[in-house]
């Protein structure tokens, strides 16, 4: 069974359109905020990775919308590992308005691990104890 982190944040102004709705794309920033507390939460930042050497580029997206946050809408992101293998993650995403638990945004993303000169890397390897940490997290490892 997966383990889920959750982080909350506030629909901020410069996120909307003129109607006062979350303009789409923000959603996945809001991906990259859950996916970088993820990290946190579990000892490892983005930054200390890069400080290695090693980077976690996104190769694919997908994203459902289901409803519309607005201004000033406090919501919850919910992250949890959906896939790992030792070449390839993917993290799930579930957004929901945190004040009545509406679903907003359902989603993944797609990673790989690679070095500073973009070669693609075995986490298993560069990361033994992140990949274990990711795997016992995980709902499913290949």
């Amino acid at each position: 069974m997966a383990e889920f982190y959750e982080v909350e944040l506030r629909v901020r102004y410069q996120e909307t359109d003129q109607m006062a709705i979350v303009y789409h794309a923000n959603y996945l920033n809001w991906f990259e905020v859950g996916r970088t507390e993820w990290l946190r939460e579990y000892g490892l930042s983005y930054r200390s990775m890069e400080e290695q050497g090693w980077l976690l580029p996104v190769t694919e997206v997908w994203c459902k919308y289901h409803a519309s946050a607005k201004y000033d809408d406090l919501v919850r992101i919910k992250i949890w590992i959906d896939t790992l293998s030792k070449l390839r993650m993917t993290f799930g995403y579930e957004v929901t308005r945190a004040t009545d638990g509406e679903k907003l945004v359902s989603g993944k993303t797609e990673h790989v691990f690679i070095n500073r000169e973009g070669q693609v890397q075995r986490i298993n390897r560069i990361l033994p104890d992140l990949y274990e940490l990711m795997q016992q997290k995980a709902v499913s490892s290949r």
